[in-house]
């Protein structure tokens, strides 16, 4: 009896504990990693609950009615006018630091959750997401024939179809109230009004980044910081639009990440209008690799030309030589090399180097294949007499010219249909003499 009493409760923890909706990743964008959701009493510390809408809209609620809810859990929530569905996306502790980055003004945006979803509430909440294509695309047509320069980028309806959200990108500021009326008479719905960034776009719309992996925009981030140019500097990227530039056409916010360790270490490096000096010739800084610590010199400002690598520390051991009026033979430092490095085996090698080789392959068969089909032709090129020089084409063996065989005259007019098609001129005959 006391192994029937167990087993129904392991299962329900499975179900919705640690190992599957605690921490797990949901199928909601922004999602956070709950490392408190195995802590006993961590739902019990707070009312607070993370909840989550279409894409990237989230919002917290008091959970008033104290129900037991889990991650991934579907709820009803208050909304002006009605009520809205969303997902549990967090709960416990992590809410309270959750809520700091969403700067909310007052207490009063803190809304209460009514209940778990019913099945009533799921099927007006579905028959109200299957009209959000439609309507974006008829909106924009509207806002065309207004004469509006903004693009209508989403729309999201609320749980209960009485309110819709028309997320818009414009440059400039648009008087939409005119467009708002004619939103209102056309779908029958309250209409709210959202301007959003091309970041934001970006991340309600989702994709795959240059890296391979789902953008950062529309997993995990939320709150954007500005990306400049000087963050591509400081990593010694080059600066090419077309690489730099994300899925949104603005600087890719993955330029941001690593900014410190590569401002950090390039502290640590010679100054580039440092010139060192050896009893052969000066060189001058070609080329740096921060987070190696290795820097390259050159003997011409302007090209690579005697290039040298070695070690920041060495490099500055040589400039404290140089102030004190002493120049070392070389650049390299006893007993280093630059062949210590790693170095790429295939380096050098040709891309297509395997598909040459099956060419020459190729041809060796194809020669095997001739010598024994013909082997009779290769013998009977060898017995043929040696090719005669052009002075002595056309001569007898005696050194006299040969006789060359007459050629056969053509009798009467050329053979060519136009000359025996054409007819004689008035007043004369066929060989052109007068009758």
């Amino acid at each position: 009896m006391d192994n029937k009493k167990t087993t129904p409760i392991n299962i329900v923890g499975f179900d919705r504990g640690l190992c599957r909706r605690g921490v797990g990743r949901q199928d909601k964008q922004l999602n956070t990693y709950d490392w408190l959701a195995d802590v006993p009493g961590n739902t019990e510390s707070t009312d607070l609950v993370e909840v989550q809408f279409k894409n990237t809209r989230k919002g917290y609620y008091h959970n008033v009615n104290h129900l037991d809810l889990r991650k991934g859990d579907i709820v009803a929530v208050e909304a002006n006018p009605g009520h809205d569905i969303g997902v549990v996306t967090l709960t416990g502790q992590l809410v309270k630091l959750q809520l700091k980055k969403a700067n909310l003004k007052s207490a009063d945006d803190i809304k209460r959750i009514y209940r778990m979803a019913k099945p009533v509430d799921m099927e007006k909440y579905q028959e109200a997401k299957s009209r959000e294509h439609a309507t974006m695309i008829q909106s924009r047509q509207i806002a065309k024939d207004l004469g509006l320069d903004m693009k209508i980028g989403d729309v999201e309806y609320q749980g209960d179809g009485n309110k819709a959200i028309f997320y818009y990108i414009a440059d400039e500021r648009v008087d939409f109230r005119q467009l708002i009326k004619v939103l209102a008479e056309t779908f029958h719905v309250r209409i709210e009004m959202k301007q959003i960034g091309a970041r934001q776009e970006a991340g309600r719309i989702g994709g795959t980044g240059p890296c391979g992996r789902e953008l950062c925009c529309a997993t995990w981030m939320k709150n954007f910081i500005s990306v400049s140019t000087n963050a591509a500097r400081f990593q010694d990227i080059s600066l090419n639009p077309q690489k730099l530039a994300g899925m949104c056409a603005k600087l890719k916010c993955c330029l941001n990440y690593e900014v410190d360790n590569y401002i950090e270490a390039g502290k640590r490096l010679p100054s580039k209008d440092v010139v060192l000096q050896t009893a052969d010739a000066d060189y001058f800084l070609f080329k740096t690799d921060i987070l190696a610590g290795l820097v390259s010199y050159s003997t011409d400002k302007r090209m690579a030309a005697n290039v040298e690598t070695i070690s920041v520390e060495r490099a500055k051991e040589i400039i404290e030589l140089n102030k004190q009026g002493e120049k070392p033979v070389s650049l390299q430092e006893d007993g280093f090399s630059t062949d210590d490095r790693p170095k790429d085996l295939l380096e050098g090698e040709s891309i297509t180097r395997f598909d040459k080789n099956k060419k020459k392959k190729k041809r060796k068969v194809k020669a095997e294949k001739q010598d024994v089909k013909e082997p009779v032709n290769k013998e009977v090129k060898q017995a043929k007499a040696p090719v005669m020089p052009k002075e002595e084409k056309g001569k007898a063996p005696g050194g006299e010219r040969a006789p060359q065989a007459e050629k056969p005259q053509q009798q009467g007019p050329r053979y060519n249909k136009r000359y025996n098609q054409r007819k004689p001129r008035p007043g004369k005959g066929p060989e052109g003499a007068e009758p």
